[in-house]
């Protein structure tokens, strides 16, 4: 195991060092001045083109200005916000919890409901059930995210005005930021209105979690449903019914443990796609997110926030793809024994 976790890991730097190489050759292709691409410095002085020039080693050969622009973004230094003049370092700390936040809630409703809904549509005798179950999964999964996004934001936000349609929070709550997830921060507060705010910042992310959650939610009730179907034609599936043990028991205790595996696996297959919807349900909802800031940076020409968004996005899908895997690997009996069989 110890030699596969070293194969993830020097996978993982060699994909990084990858997308690296990419950033510096892309940003090496804007239509602007290297010093202001790479620093986000509107008219440097003297002092600074020297600083810049001994930072980036922008007078030495390629490969050399590729290794100290690797060194300059691996110890932080991304540059300063061409729009905001601030460090794009703490402008992008400041806005990946919310993108967190709403990723790990959608995440979460993607399963609570997706898992249930699989397994019934898997075990349900009634050919109604079944088929509704699917046609409301196919539908989920064919709807543009923009359009669903409009849509709820139209009859739930505007006409019937139950959500609010954009932000994480009301203005008129002041919350003091711990961890930077509204909804842990909103409990930790020792404000009067902490209830309140609570329960604001919940009605704030209803919207933008159910938008992002329906593409997982139908990946996952058609793998889950697919996998039980399987498993459920396994001998010891039908040995467990031959000793009398309930099929709830039977499915539960064993069927869909064993279903989650693959669950598992799609799931890290569509992290990229993911974060796709994620960015344009940022856009559409105004959450304060990684999506939101990038987008924004790309109508401004804000050349150091895109670097930086591309580069946390990229490196969080890589890193999170990896871990599923090692994830998968570990909790998977079949890989586990094709891994020992390599070794």
């Amino acid at each position: 195991m110890a030699r596969y976790l070293l194969r993830r890991l020097n996978l993982f730097i060699a994909t990084s060092l990858v997308l690296f190489a990419v950033l510096f050759i892309a940003t090496h292709q804007f239509p602007v001045e290297k010093c202001f691409a790479l620093t986000g410095l509107h008219s440097p002085n003297d002092e600074q083109i020297a600083q810049i020039n001994q930072d980036y080693k922008l007078d030495k050969g390629k490969l050399t200005q590729f290794i100290a622009y690797l060194q300059q973004r691996l110890s932080g230094n991304l540059g300063i916000s061409t729009t905001s003049q601030l460090p794009v370092a703490d402008e992008l700390a400041a806005v990946l919890p919310a993108s967190f936040e709403l990723s790990i809630v959608s995440a979460l409703l993607a399963l609570i409901f997706g898992i249930p809904l699989g397994v019934l549509a898997s075990m349900s005798k009634n050919k109604i059930t079944q088929h509704t179950i699917m046609a409301i999964t196919l539908t989920g999964y064919s709807i543009p995210v923009f359009w669903l996004g409009l849509t709820l934001s139209l009859w739930f936000g505007v006409q019937l005005g139950w959500l609010p349609i954009s932000g994480q929070l009301n203005l008129l709550y002041e919350i003091e930021p711990v961890t930077g997830f509204i909804l842990i921060d909103t409990l930790l507060s020792d404000s009067k209105y902490a209830h309140s705010a609570f329960i604001d910042a919940i009605l704030h992310i209803i919207l933008p979690a159910i938008t992002l959650a329906v593409l997982p939610f139908t990946v996952v009730v058609r793998i889950t449903r697919s996998a039980i179907i399987g498993i459920m034609d396994k001998t010891y599936i039908k040995a467990a019914e031959a000793r009398g043990l309930h099929t709830m028991r039977i499915v539960l205790r064993h069927a869909l443990p064993n279903a989650l595996i693959p669950v598992l696996k799609n799931l890290g297959l569509m992290l990229g796609t993911f974060a796709g919807y994620a960015m344009v349900v940022e856009v559409i909802f105004s959450w304060p997110g990684v999506g939101a800031w990038l987008v924004s940076g790309i109508y401004q020409r804000d050349y150091t926030v895109i670097q930086a968004g591309v580069l946390a996005v990229a490196l969080i899908i890589i890193f999170l793809s990896i871990m599923i895997e090692v994830l998968h690997t570990a909790i998977n009996p079949l890989s586990r024994k094709e891994l020992y069989a390599s070794n």
